[in-house]
């Protein structure tokens, strides 16, 4: 590992060999990467070559693009992440993807999201990943697979044993795939963390989170769950609710923009109770209200000692209901992170938070408010903070890597390796700039 190869020669190489135009956008990408030194070279790199970087100028990476890539990074040991998010590959794109899985030993993180790959494409990566030993973690966000792609996912956790990490939201999965990957993870040890956001749900019977439900009773590995928009209601949280009570590695629940109120609240509250390992808990876009909201307060207030983040944005609470948070705050210590933006904020509300914040029980990069006065009363502006801020977009300017923005990632680590990923990623931002982190699903 000692020899320092020239990435962007061997691209140029190759584009001559096979009569390609070069892509000047990977072209810039491999002269910067190849300007690091040899100490960055030895650790490792990630080659982020995103489509929807807005700080230089992007020719988005086409199948053919890839194809070449893929022949000079094929036998480069020391490229050990690859981010192609929102580019135009399609499912002979994936193809490529695939005979690359299968013939490169060192890469460790692969993001294809927001691409255009369907479900043969899909059933190429996955296959691939049947044998492959070393990726840990990839993102398919965004690509629509659907329910057969989905399948051969679910096929693929069957074999695979190193994966960690993987990305199915917004992929159009359906219930069937759901359920399988359901099943599947009810013997799989090594995916820590999972993202299955925005399936195509036609049933209001809640199937799927019943599945899910059984699996965490029987899953002692996984510690990062997303199920946003699942279309969830009551009686979908009293199942998980139900299940966690065996779980002893659930760290962080994921349950924004689903359909709970406050009676689907009292079940998570009285687990709250009980639960000695959940730290983190999206609740982002359900309809809580006061009442939701202050039986939280209660079981923070009382009892619960882990918990560290809460997001309640958008929950229609109310001064009465916040009121209650920022009071559980005071005798909870380990509560840190509260995020209550896009709720009714009375005067009562703006003063709780102000005097929380004055007082640095709430650090002003842990919530998403920040206190102003006009004319003698006290007023909360926006911030741009949360859980995973970045998930789906990069910001124009400002630090893209902001942790407070992602707090998720800076919060716990979900696995040894999602800590280590956060951690390089945060070295890597030089590298190429003007791209976000990717959340621990943000």
């Amino acid at each position: 590992m000692s020899v320092r190869p020239d990435l962007h020669q061997h691209y140029v190489r190759a584009c001559q060999n096979v009569g390609q135009p070069e892509n000047p956008f990977i072209a810039h990408v491999l002269q910067e990467a190849d300007k690091n030194d040899k100490t960055r070279w030895t650790k490792g790199i990630t080659l982020k070559i995103a489509g929807n970087n807005h700080l230089v100028p992007v020719q988005r990476v086409t199948d053919d693009d890839l194809q070449v890539l893929a022949s000079v990074l094929r036998s480069t040991v020391f490229v050990t992440g690859l981010d192609l998010r929102c580019n135009v590959l399609t499912d002979a794109g994936a193809e490529h993807v695939a005979t690359f899985l299968q013939e490169n030993s060192t890469l460790r993180y692969l993001n294809l999201m927001f691409n255009d790959i369907g479900t043969s494409g899909a059933e190429l990566i996955a296959r691939a990943l049947h044998r492959n030993e070393t990726l840990v973690y990839l993102r398919m966000t965004g690509n629509k697979i659907g329910n057969k792609g989905g399948m051969f996912f679910a096929s693929m956790l069957q074999m695979n044993s190193t994966l960690e990490k993987l990305d199915l939201g917004d992929c159009d999965m359906g219930t069937q795939c759901l359920m399988a990957i359901a099943t599947v993870l009810t013997q799989n040890k090594s995916v820590k963390a999972i993202n299955l956001n925005r399936p195509l749900l036609y049933s209001q019977e809640e199937e799927t989170t019943v599945h899910i439900a059984l699996m965490l009773k029987n899953n002692s590995s996984l510690v990062e769950l997303h199920l946003c928009k699942h279309e969830m209601k009551n009686f979908g949280v009293e199942r998980l609710c139900e299940a966690l009570y065996e779980n002893s590695s659930l760290r962080y629940l994921d349950l924004s923009c689903n359909k709970i109120t406050r009676d689907g609240i009292k079940f998570l509250a009285e687990l709250l109770k009980q639960n000695q390992t959940l730290q983190i808990l999206d609740l982002n876009a359900n309809r809580i209200e006061d009442d939701g909201a202050i039986y939280l307060s209660e079981a923070l207030a009382l009892n619960n000692r882990t918990l560290q983040a809460l997001s309640v944005v958008s929950n229609n609470i109310s001064g009465k209901g916040l009121v209650a948070l920022s009071d559980a705050m005071k005798t909870n210590v380990a509560l840190s992170y509260v995020y209550i933006w896009g709720n009714k904020f009375d005067e009562a509300t703006c003063i709780a938070f102000s005097e929380l914040i004055q007082t640095d029980r709430l650090k002003p990069n842990c919530t998403d408010v920040e206190p102003y006065e006009v004319d003698g009363h006290l007023h909360l502006a926006e911030l741009s903070h949360g859980l995973k801020k970045h998930y789906y977009w990069s910001p124009r300017c400002g630090e893209v890597t902001n942790k407070d923005a992602n707090a998720s990632l800076a919060i716990a680590a979900v696995s040894d390796y999602l800590l280590e990923h956060s951690q390089a990623d945060q070295t890597d931002k030089n590298l190429h700039p003007g791209l976000p982190l990717g959340s621990g699903f943000a």
